[in-house]
């Protein structure tokens, strides 16, 4: 494994680390939908992303939380697996789709949209996006900058 290129980017800018706790503490704070389900959503998008330092990172809080390890292993072929909620499955689908934004035409097609919101409200629909792009915005720091899975902020 190589290592990092440099520093965590948002922790060079002094101002941009308080920053982005603001938004995560926004989103956490912002709505009911369950941390479990963040959590999934974090993990999903980050293995798409080939984060290894959110991977590694989700997979562990996680399972300090009490997630099962059944789960989080399943997180990648959660369409074939028994372990995940209608609802989560319907978070997984919008993570998935908003992550890959450039791989289709319509990114986010009505279908992933209109089960989402069949599941969560505005509020929580709030929230899930937002925090899909704060994990976005996560794993984009941490990738290409080659920070080590197992390492700290």
């Amino acid at each position: 494994m190589a290592a990092a290129r440099m520093s965590n980017p948002a922790t060079v800018l002094p101002e941009a680390t308080p920053a982005i706790f603001r938004l995560i503490k926004a989103v956490q704070s912002g709505g009911d939908v369950p941390a479990t389900t963040l959590d999934l959503v974090h993990l999903r998008a980050s293995q798409i992303n080939n984060c290894g330092f959110c991977v590694v990172g989700g997979a562990l809080k996680s399972q300090k939380e009490g997630e099962t390890d059944e789960r989080l292993h399943a997180v990648a072929a959660w369409r074939e697996t028994p372990y995940f909620t209608e609802a989560e499955r319907a978070a997984l689908a919008l993570a998935e789709h908003a992550t890959r934004l450039a791989d289709r035409e319509d990114a986010v097609p009505d279908a992933v949209w209109e089960e989402a919101a069949r599941h969560y409200d505005e509020t929580q629909l709030s929230q899930i996006v937002l925090w899909i792009g704060v994990t976005n915005l996560f794993n984009r720091l941490n990738a290409t900058t080659r920070q080590p899975a197992g390492g700290t902020w």
